[in-house]
């Protein structure tokens, strides 16, 4: 060190054991550098890297985010001109091959994007962290049209006079599932990463966007949420609905889904995101199926109180990792309890055959 004339360093706020709120990393770099610049007299201080993410999962309270990125860079170039100090940014474009390897944080952290080699934020136009925001806001409240227009066809076929808790929870249904459409296809877009990656993502998707609608229906006609037996027992036991059996299968969809991050987070947890509008989308919509087959008795067996301790457990284990800063992981927490308080109620619920029958008209259920 004493023959060099400078020194290197590579702050990134982003991935610090304690993680810096967008906000304070500029002040982060610059103080990081001034305390170099004291252990080390007369050596020029150089930033070798610095810059901050576009996309990707929150660490405590540190949100990658497009506004956010050209925030922090411009205000890190700002500093380096002030205090006269060279600064490297990375990166200079997306590397989507990243996300294989870092999650989809790793792949955003350019200045120009990867599709079009186009800067992201213009000098003196508007930034926005979703551009298409026009489009997404309309097929929202498209989608939520269509779910009430899925309820009011139900009515119109069964006559009959549903429940003021029913017409409230269409109403919510269509609106998350209306709110939460653009986010969700926007995050398909940047973490989905080759063709199982895009699957797994356009079959979340595709179930989030079916779930209101089937959920509409089933309330309207009166119809129950079907049971694992019914989905996957023996043929008589089975539900003789094509809706049932389609609505059961898009809750299934987003429980495996779920389940699945879960054990992502367990394994790779600086790296795995939150299912923040994907999973959320579907399965807050609906009252997720039972989880076991219940007893010849009526009474369920434990299998159903041992997962929904699995995710309260893993809500709790989440919550408490990540911090309460982090919103993306208190959303997720959330939807955890909901489906563990959604299997707790079913557990001990008799067998639908020898339940009491719910009330509806005398017509068949198509």
């Amino acid at each position: 060190m004493t023959r060099s004339i400078f020194v290197t360093i590579h702050i990134l706020p982003y991935w610090e054991d304690f993680p810096i709120r967008a906000k304070f990393a500029a002040s982060h770099v610059d103080a990081i550098r001034k305390r170099m610049a004291v252990a080390f007299p007369n050596k020029e201080i150089l930033i070798g890297e610095t810059g901050w993410p576009s996309e990707g999962r929150m660490r405590e309270g540190a949100l990658p985010s497009r506004t956010n990125q050209a925030r922090v860079v411009s205000e890190i170039l700002g500093l380096a001109k002030q205090e006269n100090f060279r600064v490297n940014l990375i990166e200079a474009y997306d590397q989507p091959w990243k996300r294989q390897l870092e999650g989809t944080v790793g792949g955003y952290w350019g200045l120009f994007d990867s599709a079009e080699r186009a800067l992201k934020y213009p000098p003196g136009e508007a930034i926005s962290n979703f551009p298409f925001w026009k489009l997404q806001m309309g097929c929202g409240m498209v989608l939520s049209v269509f779910v009430f227009g899925a309820a009011w066809l139900t009515l119109r076929r069964r006559p009959w006079k549903p429940r003021l808790a029913s017409w409230i929870a269409v109403g919510i249904s269509a609106t998350t599932a209306g709110i939460l459409l653009g986010v969700a296809t926007d995050k398909m877009f940047y973490e989905s990463y080759g063709f199982g990656g895009w699957l797994g993502w356009g079959a979340l998707l595709a179930a989030a966007i079916a779930s209101p609608l089937l959920c509409a229906n089933a309330l309207m006609s009166g119809r129950a949420l079907p049971t694992f037996l019914e989905l996957l027992g023996p043929r008589e036991d089975r539900a003789r609905s094509v809706l049932t059996m389609v609505l059961g299968g898009g809750a299934d969809r987003d429980h495996v889904d779920w389940r699945r991050d879960r054990a992502r987070i367990r394994v790779r947890p600086a790296l795995q995101g939150f299912s923040v509008c994907g999973a959320d989308h579907g399965g807050g919509a609906v009252r997720h199926p039972d989880a076991a087959q219940p007893s010849a008795g009526g009474r369920a067996p434990d299998r159903r109180d041992r997962i929904a301790g699995l995710f309260a457990g893993a809500a709790l284990y989440t919550g408490f990792n990540e911090g309460g800063e982090n919103w993306q992981s208190l959303w997720t927490c959330a939807m955890y309890f909901l489906l563990a308080v959604t299997l707790w109620r079913g557990a001990g619920r008799a067998n639908p055959r020898m339940s009491r029958p719910i009330a509806i008209p005398d017509r068949p259920i198509l």
